[in-house]
């Protein structure tokens, strides 16, 4: 038992120094993105790496959500004459939850991952003490192009996931339900409210913010060489995973009181 505290303890601890750590760049970052000089190419750069290097993940994640959900909804709402409303609860699931969550989960894996090993090879080859030896920032050279692509590519990310997850399930609909493509379109143009694409699109936002900052933090505090830049990208992904899950449920509840006022 008090093996089990003494864990439970150190481990709090560790959560403890990595939120005040991670929010301390995270303030710093913003402070250096407010003030010039801007390096609006590095932005680019990372925006192409980030964003289009993530389409292709983007599009099968939400194609085969929409056909499972599409097919799931068919068969189920079938039970109770409910037939016709499978567009709208597809519509509804992909734009609030399916789409910010799943496309954060996965592009959050494939970009967090990356940002890590490339900051943690080299925080540990010293390059970024080099940075500063050479008077440059490492918070603007790598942090904020970085961070800012993060919160830049997700939403546009999560559009076009949304969009290709409904197009899917109408796909699904008329296969298996015998729906007019018409009449589909109309049920999610009935359904949807602004309220739905802020709610989906400005979590994605969080969560590029989160991965960015997660991906960041965790290599420059890589230790231990080679072998620790293995440990930090593969913490770095479970912790990206969990915080995006976590704060979903707190920005959920945020934009439920925000439309509800």
């Amino acid at each position: 038992m008090r093996g089990f505290l003494q864990l439970l303890g150190s481990r709090f601890m560790k959560a403890v120094i990595y939120f005040d750590g991670s929010t301390r760049m995270l303030v710093r970052t913003i402070a250096v993105i407010a003030t010039p000089p801007f390096r609006f190419s590095l932005v680019v750069d990372q925006i192409e790496y980030i964003g289009i290097k993530s389409t292709l993940i983007a599009t099968f994640t939400a194609l085969f959500t929409g056909l499972v959900m599409a097919l799931q909804l068919a068969f189920s709402l079938e039970r109770f004459g409910a037939q016709s409303f499978a567009a709208n609860v597809l519509a509804v699931s992909l734009v609030r939850e399916l789409g910010p969550v799943l496309t954060g989960l996965l592009v959050g894996g494939r970009v967090g991952a990356g940002i890590t090993a490339e900051v943690g090879s080299m925080k540990v080859t010293e390059q970024i003490d080099a940075i500063r030896a050479l008077g440059a920032d490492p918070i603007r050279e790598l942090v904020a192009p970085k961070l800012l692509a993060c919160t830049i590519v997700l939403p546009i990310l999560t559009v076009y996931s949304i969009v290709v997850g409904i197009l899917s399930g109408m796909l699904i609909t008329m296969s298996e339900l015998g729906v007019n493509p018409t009449y589909y379109m109309n049920q999610v143009y009935a359904v949807l409210e602004v309220s739905d694409f802020v709610g989906g699109v400005g979590k994605s936002a969080f969560f590029g913010v989160i991965i960015g900052l997660v991906g960041c933090y965790r290599g420059f505090t890589t230790a231990g060489g080679t072998v620790g830049v293995g440990r930090a990208t593969t913490e770095s992904v479970v912790t990206i995973s969990l915080s995006i899950l976590v704060a979903d449920f707190f920005l959920t509840k945020l934009f439920i009181l925000l439309f509800q006022a």
